[in-house]
């Protein structure tokens, strides 16, 4: 399993967020779903247009965890998604897949386009766990609520949402960087 990180850079968030707006509509759908909901791209990929069209909150069922869950639809997913939306059938898949049937992408294929976003803004250790903890990355940095974090993630304690979204390895990347090796006073 590959360790993958949040994207902790507001400017380069921007910048993907642009160049997936550019690029392909249904790839930057994904994208602002994922940064903007902490959702996992299991629960991304099961949404469809009547999950989001016209409602304040989405409400789902959790695939990992089998718990409801009941998001507000952040302002930058309506504005992001009102004309991608514009005329496709209420039951249609929001990240469907162009083969053929109403079927989402995999997540194979979320993937992918993470790893093209990746390979283009010369990014390491992405995934598609990286929207989710980019998500709380930044959800952290504003807020420093952890415990509504936690909540949000369904963590059993902080210290494991502290450690998913980053928190910990920069903390621990500032402990070696301002270590030296310093003589002794005599």
């Amino acid at each position: 399993m590959n360790f993958v990180e949040p994207i902790r850079d507001i400017e380069v968030l921007e910048d993907i967020q642009r160049f997936l707006k550019h690029k392909e509509m249904r790839d930057y759908a994904l994208f602002l779903l994922g940064i903007y909901t902490g959702l996992r791209v299991s629960d991304i990929l099961k949404l469809k247009v009547k999950d989001v069209r016209n409602q304040k909150h989405i409400v789902i069922k959790e695939k990992k965890t089998k718990k409801a869950k009941r998001i507000p639809i952040h302002p930058m997913i309506k504005k992001g998604l009102k004309q991608y939306l514009e005329g496709k059938p209420s039951d249609e898949y929001i990240i469907k897949s162009r083969k053929g049937m109403n079927k989402p992408i995999s997540r194979e294929r979320a993937y992918v386009i993470l790893q093209e976003v990746a390979d283009h803004f010369e990014i390491d250790c992405i995934g598609t766990h990286s929207m989710r903890k980019t998500f709380g990355y930044h959800y952290y940095q504003t807020t420093k609520d952890i415990a509504t974090l936690q909540t949000i993630f369904n963590h059993s304690k902080p210290e494991y949402t502290l450690r998913y979204i980053g928190i910990s390895q920069d903390s621990i990347d500032r402990a070696y960087y301002s270590f030296s090796y310093k003589k002794k006073a005599n």
